[in-house]
C-alpha cells in the first residue's frame, strides 16, 4: 500500500466526519470530546490555539493511494510551553544557558486540555506504522534544517497518551528514541472496591470510604448547601446562553485571581455548545436565585472530564461541591466509569480520587541534551515511584481501589 502524508495548517484541512470516524476506529467506543474535530476546530476558529498564541497547527494526515484518510495526528508547532501541563521549562532554560534555542518544538497534544486520549489515530496497523514513520521523518528533518518547515525544531513531544499510543511511540516502529515521562493525576473510578460493580448512588459510594472521610464529605456538602443555595446541572440544549456567559466571567476571574491571562475565549465555549453540546455539562450554584459559582465538564459514555471552575461569591466548600461531588453524582447517575479530576491536587484524595500515572513521550534532537534529559527523567521516575508509594497510604477508601 502506498501512503501519502500531508501537513495541515488547520484542522479544517481534514473533513470532520473523516477525522471523527478515525477517532472511533482508534480504540474509542465513543467520541472523545477533547479529540473531536469540533473541539479542535473550536480552538482554532475562536483564536485560542493559533500561530498568534504560540500554537501553530501542523496536523498530520495520512491518505492511502485512493485519497482516503487512514491515519492522522493532532500536532502543533509551539513557540512556548504554556498550556501543556507536562512542564519542560527547565529543559528550555538549559538550552538558553548554552546559547541554543529550545523553541520552536513539535507537540502532539490537545491545547490547554490535560486529559488522557489517543494522539495516533488510525484504523489498521499499516496505516499506524506509516503515521509513525511520517512523524519521525518530520521531526528529524525539521531538527536538521529550517528548509523543511521554515524553522528548525529542537524536540518533539507527545503528551497524555493512552497505553496503545505509548507502546507504539516507544516501540521499534517509531524510528526515534522517544523517552518516557510520567506525571500523576487524580481520578475517580465508578467501581465498588469489594463488589467491583458500579455504585448505585452517592450514598452507596460514601459507604465504601473510611468513616472519617465519609463524615468530612458529608460536612463539606452541608456547608456548601446553606440556606437559599440551589445547584443545578445542565447539558446540551438545557445550557442557557446567560449561564454560559456567567460561567465565562467566573473562568476569567479565576485566572485573574492567579495573576494570569485566560487561554480560552468565550467564542470557544459558545462553539462547543453549538456543535457538541451533548458532551458538555455546566453546573451552576445559585444563592437566592442569583448565580454565585459554576463548573464546566466534558463527558462521553465512559469518562467525565473536569475542566474549569469559578465563583463570584465565596461560599465555604463550594469548590469541592461543584468540582467533585456534583461530578461524582453525575457519573453514578449516568453509569460513567471514570472521572478525571484535572491536573494536580493531592487534596482530591480525601474526596475519593486516587493517583493515576499519565504517560508522555519526548524526543530530543541534540545528543548531548538527550543524554542529560534522559538522566533527569531517570531521577524523576525514581522520585515519582516514591511519591506514588506515599500517596497510596492516604486513600479515602476502606480498601484500595484497583486503578488502570
Amino acid at each position: 500500500m502506498n501512503y501519502r502524508m500531508q501537513l495541515c495548517q488547520s484542522i479544517g484541512g481534514i473533513a470532520q466526519d473523516d477525522w471523527n470516524s478515525l477517532l472511533l476506529a482508534s480504540g474509542q467506543n465513543t467520541l472523545h470530546p477533547a479529540l473531536r474535530h469540533e473541539y479542535l476546530h473550536a480552538l482554532e476558529t475562536s483564536g485560542s490555539a493559533t500561530e498568534d498564541t504560540g500554537w501553530a497547527p501542523l496536523h498530520i494526515r495520512i491518505d492511502d493511494e485512493h485519497g482516503k484518510l487512514v491515519a492522522a495526528m493532532p500536532l502543533y508547532l509551539k513557540s512556548h510551553s504554556y498550556g501543556e501541563y507536562v512542564f519542560d521549562w527547565s529543559w528550555a532554560q538549559a538550552y538558553e544557558r548554552h546559547g541554543m534555542p529550545y523553541y520552536p518544538k513539535l507537540l502532539s497534544a490537545v491545547p490547554f486540555t490535560p486529559v488522557l486520549g489517543p494522539k495516533l489515530l488510525y484504523a489498521e496497523p499499516n496505516a499506524g506504522k506509516a503515521l509513525l514513520e511520517g512523524f519521525s521523518q518530520l521531526a528529524r528533518k525539521a531538527s536538521e534544517s529550517s528548509q523543511f518547515l521554515g524553522v528548525q525544531v529542537s524536540t518533539a513531544h507527545c503528551l497524555f497518551l493512552t497505553r496503545r499510543d505509548e507502546a507504539d511511540l516507544l516501540g521499534v516502529h517509531s524510528g526515534l528514541n522517544f523517552m518516557p515521562r510520567h506525571v500523576v493525576q487524580f481520578h475517580w473510578e465508578n467501581r465498588h472496591p469489594e463488589t467491583t460493580r458500579t455504585f448505585e448512588s452517592f450514598e452507596h459510594w460514601l459507604e465504601s470510604l473510611q468513616q472519617k472521610k465519609r463524615k468530612n464529605i458529608r460536612a463539606e456538602r452541608r456547608k456548601a448547601h446553606l440556606d437559599g443555595i440551589q445547584i443545578n446541572r445542565y447539558c446540551g440544549n438545557d445550557i442557557a446562553a446567560e449561564d454560559l456567559a456567567y460561567f465565562y466571567r467566573c473562568y476569567v476571574q479565576t485566572y485573574a485571581e492567579h495573576h494570569s491571562t485566560p487561554y480560552l475565549t468565550l467564542a470557544f465555549f459558545e462553539n462547543l455548545l453549538q456543535n457538541m453540546g451533548e458532551q458538555v455539562m455546566l453546573v451552576i450554584a445559585r444563592l437566592d436565585g442569583k448565580p454565585v459559582a459554576s463548573s464546566f465538564f466534558l463527558f462521553n459514555e465512559d469518562r467525565l472530564y473536569g475542566r474549569y471552575w469559578g465563583a463570584s461569591q465565596r461560599i465555604d466548600c463550594m469548590h469541592f461541591e461543584l468540582c467533585y461531588y456534583q461530578a461524582i453524582e453525575f457519573a453514578i447517575e449516568r453509569g460513567i466509569h471514570w472521572f478525571e479530576g484535572g491536573a494536580q491536587g493531592e487534596h482530591k484524595m480525601a474526596r475519593g480520587l486516587n493517583p493515576v500515572t499519565m504517560h508522555s513521550a519526548h524526543w530530543v534532537a541534540n545528543p548531548d541534551f538527550e543524554q542529560a534529559i534522559s538522566r533527569f527523567l531517570d531521577r524523576e521516575r525514581n522520585g515519582l515511584r516514591a511519591y506514588e508509594g506515599e500517596l497510596s497510604e492516604h486513600t479515602a477508601y476502606k480498601k484500595q481501589v484497583a486503578l488502570e
